[in-house]
């Protein structure tokens, strides 16, 4: 019986970052239905999400705040 597999959208930071990446990987899911995430792709990232499918990220937390121009009170 040929494995299928499922397109996931992950969101994680890498424990050395404050940055929110994502990445969409194909992975099969177990008998009760939860995707199979290896732990290669686990090692080093805290997991905030498992979305079904490929999404679009348009605008993450922080990307606002970066383009901000702030003045400095010294």
């Amino acid at each position: 019986m040929p494995t299928t597999k499922t397109t996931v959208t992950i969101l994680y930071y890498k424990d050395d970052s404050l940055i929110l990446e994502h990445e969409t990987k194909s992975y099969p899911k177990n008998e009760n239905g939860r995707i199979i995430i290896p732990p290669e792709f686990k090692q080093g990232k805290s997991i905030l999400a498992v979305c079904l499918g490929e999404i679009t990220i348009v605008n993450k937390f922080g990307d606002r705040i970066i383009g901000l121009d702030v003045e400095k009170n010294d």
